[in-house]
């Protein structure tokens, strides 16, 4: 099994950055497409971000697109998501995600099989 290790989280100002890792410390996921998710208190976990194994195809949700940037370094066995413009709104738990082998789609959380721990972003205003 792919144990996902995200880093990265904490405390920063609206108009801020961040940068979030995920990592599979001893293995390798370098054959697997990944996304990043988001929940906030109280509500559905929601799809941010994704990548495709090799890091030539990405998708953003709508409410990211154009700030953040989802990237892939298979040779770390890293997957990046570098939040830029950060608003209150971004505040919320985040989680990396592997694809699981009979997914779907891209967006939805059915579609990916393994979930890292999370790593609490917040966003003051």
């Amino acid at each position: 099994q792919v144990e996902l290790v995200e880093s990265g989280g904490g405390l920063v100002q609206a108009g801020g950055s961040l940068r979030l890792s995920c990592a599979a410390p001893g293995r390798t996921f370098s054959n697997y497409n990944m996304g990043w998710f988001r929940q906030a208190p109280g509500k559905e976990r929601e799809f941010v971000a994704a990548i495709n194994w090799s890091g030539s195809i990405t998708y953003y949700a709508d409410s990211v697109k154009g700030r953040f940037t989802i990237s892939r370094d298979n040779a770390e066995n890293l997957v990046a998501l570098q939040m830029n413009s950060l608003k209150p709104e971004d505040t919320a738990d985040y989680y990396c995600a592997k694809m699981g082998a009979h997914a779907s789609g891209w967006f939805s959380i059915y579609d990916y099989d393994r979930w890292g721990q999370g790593t609490q972003v917040t966003v003051s205003s």
